[in-house]
């Protein structure tokens, strides 16, 4: 086996944008709408819907990874850099699952989904960076883009590096 099924191909792709779309929504627009415009509501409801098709995706990516046929691990040419890149892997789980779990954290915490879904009128709170939960959904948010950068460049190492055709294990095809 060469490739990976084409299910988890498509569950990676289908999350690798919809967590570039969270991350983005929350470090550029929702940080930039102060609490008390209208706009910041639907903003959240955006952010939070995204964040729960993630957890439901990485759910299903979860059992789909373990249930399939998987090529075997990449070779980086170096033991350390071939666990490395397994921990890595391990890692991106962790930090997304965390991620979600913070932003879950933080909705309850502050009132989020009456306040967002259910229009209870009542007002968001005048600022999120004192609850500790928000505090830790933005460092999570670092890591995950550094993690994501850092998966990145060890894609195109395999590919134009050393030239394991990398890429097409997480491609469609035969």
């Amino acid at each position: 086996m060469k490739r990976y099924h084409p299910a988890l191909v498509s569950l990676h792709w289908l999350l690798t944008f919809m967590i570039v779309v969270a991350l983005f929504m929350g470090s550029n627009i929702l940080s930039q709408i102060p609490n008390d415009n209208p706009e910041k509501l639907l903003a959240l409801k955006a952010h939070m819907i995204t964040g729960f098709i993630i957890l439901t995706l990485m759910i299903a990516r979860l059992i789909v990874r373990n249930v399939t046929e998987k090529p075997p691990l990449a070779d980086a040419g170096n033991a350390l850099l071939n666990k490395a890149g397994v921990m890595a892997h391990y890692l991106l789980y962790l930090l997304i699952f965390a991620m979600v779990g913070s932003g879950i954290a933080t909705a309850l915490i502050s009132g989020l989904p009456d306040i967002v879904f259910n229009s209870s009128g009542v007002a968001l709170p005048e600022d999120f960076n004192d609850i500790l939960p928000r505090i830790f959904h933005g460092v999570i948010a670092k890591i995950l883009f550094a993690m994501i950068a850092l998966h990145i460049l060890a894609s195109l190492y395999h590919q134009f590096v050393r030239k394991d055709h990398l890429l097409s294990r997480m491609w469609f095809g035969k």
